[in-house]
């Protein structure tokens, strides 16, 4: 709530990605619902593989991003939540046991869960971005949600603590904040993906969902409602349009165009005798102009989606959590609208796979209900949803210390 004016606070969230930058401005109405007032996006320069390369031109690209958005709104953002689709996640399970006594559980001992979480922490490589409780057993009784107020002699919490590197966080804040903005929270890609593309039934049965960005592919698997498993590839649209670049010998611009207008994951039977006017590097004169067969095409775009689907299937198979996102697979991003990029990760994966599109908020373009726009909307939904996460760090305090905040959540919810 706006103190000065009594009005509900605008939310302001940018998604930054390899491929293009997106601001969303909203305002959380009476009964919960959002209402989107204005967006803006503006391609995506200095990031690559979801990181900051180049400070001085990411600064640039989302400060067009956040004016037009503000432009479109009438309204001036003093903070924002961002996402990460880069800085190498990882996640660990870690296990915290507490001796209750047989007194009803109460703030004094998730204080105790906190302290022993931090000492937990300590131990793992890489800098805590998110620390999600994922289950809660409480003298061997599994399956509860919340444990306050209940009787038992011994609690044991399941986390799953996503790490990230430490440089590329501070490097995307420290971004961000040179646009005049504070960061309310640094939120994971995949994890804000999954908040606008999951239906609570597959949250709750296990899903996975792969975000395919422009320079990433994120994975997450979710069960039970919470994100129990999160990874990245460092591989997505991009590569598959400098294949085409390189294949075909023609500008980017045009290997981009060509994706979008022609591209397939998969051959089909009209493959063969369509042809393709292909423009060549350094040629201005139209005569120059080649004519390949879209089976050519495809065959330089399905052999890089099939590398990144294997990927995506030995990392899932390596963390031990492919069975717990079970059957279930939910593709979104914007390199996951090519045709047939469906029905290839379904034959590789060996699971059901669809297409996850955003919910559709009132305010919002109906251009921008698209898979592309999937992690923008998700930290909509974050912002403004019940969080059952620990707060280990809050942007921007980097050099103060990674934990001084990871009795947050019992502070707020006790």
């Amino acid at each position: 709530m706006d103190k000065k004016n009594g009005k509900p606070e605008l939310i302001g969230v940018i998604d930054i990605g390899s491929s293009k930058v997106a601001c969303l401005i909203a305002r959380p109405e009476v009964d919960g619902s959002l209402t989107v007032l204005g967006t803006g996006y503006q391609a995506s320069f200095g990031i690559r593989a979801g990181s900051v390369a180049n400070m001085d031109a990411a600064e640039s690209a989302i400060g067009a991003a956040v004016q037009a958005a503000e432009q479109a709104s009438g309204s001036t953002l003093r903070s924002v939540y961002v996402n990460l689709g880069g800085g190498q996640p990882n996640s660990a399970t870690v296990e915290v046991k507490v001796a209750t006594g047989g007194a009803a559980i109460e703030a004094p001992t998730l204080r105790r869960v906190a302290q022993q979480c931090k000492a937990a922490l300590a131990e793992i490589a890489g800098t805590p971005l998110h620390v999600i409780p994922t289950s809660y057993t409480l003298d061997g009784s599994r399956g509860i949600k919340d444990p306050r107020g209940m009787v038992g002699s011994e609690l044991t919490v399941q986390l799953n603590a996503v790490t990230v590197n430490g440089a590329a966080l501070r490097n995307l804040i420290s971004c961000v904040q040179r646009c005049h903005l504070d960061v309310s929270r640094v939120v994971l890609s995949v994890l804000a993906s999954g908040r606008a593309c999951l239906t609570p039934d597959e949250a709750d049965l296990g899903a996975t969902v792969i975000d395919m960005g422009g320079g990433t592919t994120s994975i997450g698997v979710f069960s039970e409602g919470e994100l129990v498993f999160a990874d990245s590839i460092p591989m997505g649209g991009i590569h598959v349009t400098n294949d085409i670049a390189r294949g075909l010998t023609t500008p980017t611009a045009h290997a981009e165009r060509m994706k979008i207008l022609f591209g397939h994951a998969m051959t089909t039977t009209t493959d063969k005798h369509e042809l393709i006017d292909v423009p060549q590097v350094g040629e201005d004169d139209v005569a120059m102009i080649a004519q390949v067969r879209r089976s050519l095409l495809t065959g330089i775009i399905q052999p890089r989606l099939e590398e990144i689907f294997e990927m995506v299937r030995a990392r899932l198979e390596h963390s031990g959590f492919d069975k717990v996102g079970g059957r279930r697979v939910v593709l979104t991003g914007g390199a996951s609208q090519m045709q047939g990029t469906r029905e290839l990760a379904q034959l590789i994966l060996d699971k059901q796979v669809r297409l996850g599109k955003p919910i559709a908020l009132p305010g919002l373009p109906e251009s921008q209900l698209t898979p592309a726009f999937s992690t923008a909307i998700g930290l909509l939904f974050y912002a403004t949803s019940p969080n059952t996460e620990f707060r280990v760090i809050a942007a921007g305090e980097g050099q103060k210390g990674l934990f001084n905040r990871i009795g947050e959540w019992f502070r707020e919810n006790v």
